[in-house]
């Protein structure tokens, strides 16, 4: 008992020093880097100008507002400098400009980041832990349990995506009356999400269950619960992890499509899909209603997957790209 005990404090030390290492390697990253800067600042930003529940934001127009138009709803923000007859960096009283009706387009884009900023944590959260745990027990027991888990899987995928997303769009936009929409769209959505995640827990833990650590807590005596959790999954959390974050970046896209088609988060309220589906019809004279919604679509999703490159060449080295002049470095 004693020497199992040494054996998992000396694991432990691995687990931290490698845990250092994989940080390092991280760090070196800088798209990673600057992707979670944007990503931070872009989740203040809307949560901030748009408020939380009860709590109000610092902008002083609400997404729902209606306001007189001003100058036929075009952008107030200017950027020109002062010295070529601007007014430097300005934001007006509606930066962003307004809709057909008057509603000032930098809140409801604000409101729109918001809501796909929430349905794309919800599931990336409930679809990662359903699918390390689905493929876990079914990659460590095998036999039975792992080919009725896997045929429920299959069933799942066969499923075009859109058909699921339109189904769970319809039910969320139901029961969003009576609950906020954006949170029941994310939970439903991260109940069919996750099954590609299911697929490469259970191919890592095939392989990690015949490795001699876990025939050693096997023999030790440690339960299947323990073995799993506690022994395999931390050996396996490099997969996890890249694999959530790729399922984010999945998510937010899922959650634009079904906006642009009408499902998902319904009028009063607003997504970055439904902007660019309501305003389709402006974009010859009022491009600025796309360019906004479009951005940060676009920002988005490309600065998750960048996070997402950086974690696996930080967890798996040998996925490095080449870079020719740090080798030409080393070989000097």
């Amino acid at each position: 008992m004693t020497q199992v005990l040494e054996t998992e404090k000396k694991s432990e030390q691995v687990g931290h020093s490698q845990a250092r290492l994989i940080f390092g390697r991280f760090v070196e990253h800088k798209i990673a880097l600057v992707s979670i800067l944007i990503v931070a600042f872009i989740t203040v930003l809307s949560w901030s100008v748009v408020g939380v529940g009860s709590i109000p934001g610092w902008w002083h127009l609400t997404y729902n507002q209606l306001n007189p138009l001003i100058d036929g709803g075009r952008p107030t923000m200017s950027v020109v400098p002062q010295w070529l007859g601007g007014e430097g960096v300005f934001l007006g009283e509606h930066p962003f400009g307004q809709d057909r009706i008057g509603k000032d387009y930098f809140a409801m884009t604000m409101r729109g980041i918001q809501n796909s900023l929430t349905v794309m944590f919800i599931v990336g959260i409930l679809a990662t832990v359903i699918g390390t745990v689905i493929g876990a027990v079914a990659g460590y027991y095998r036999g039975v349990i792992d080919a009725i888990l896997m045929r429920f899987t299959d069933l799942i995928i066969i499923i075009p995506v859109i058909v699921i997303g339109a189904l769970v769009g319809s039910i969320a936009s139901t029961l969003g009356g009576a609950i906020d929409g954006p949170v029941i769209l994310g939970i439903l959505l991260g109940l069919f999400t996750w099954t590609t995640l299911a697929r490469l827990v259970r191919g890592e833990f095939f392989t990690l269950r015949e490795r001699e650590f876990v025939e050693a807590a096997r023999v030790a005596g440690a339960s299947d619960a323990r073995i799993i959790f506690k022994h395999i999954l931390p050996n396996a959390i490099g997969v996890v992890i890249v694999a959530a974050t790729l399922l984010m970046a999945g998510a937010i896209l899922l959650e634009v499509a079904l906006g642009f088609l009408g499902l998902g988060v319904r009028p009063p309220d607003v997504s970055l899909g439904r902007l660019i589906s309501d305003n389709q019809s402006s974009f010859a004279h009022r491009p600025w209603l796309f360019w906004w919604p479009g951005l940060f679509i676009i920002t988005l999703a490309l600065c998750i997957n960048f996070i997402g490159d950086g974690l696996r060449d930080a967890f798996d080295p040998r996925q490095r790209r080449f870079r020719p002049r740090r080798q030409k470095k080393v070989l000097k």
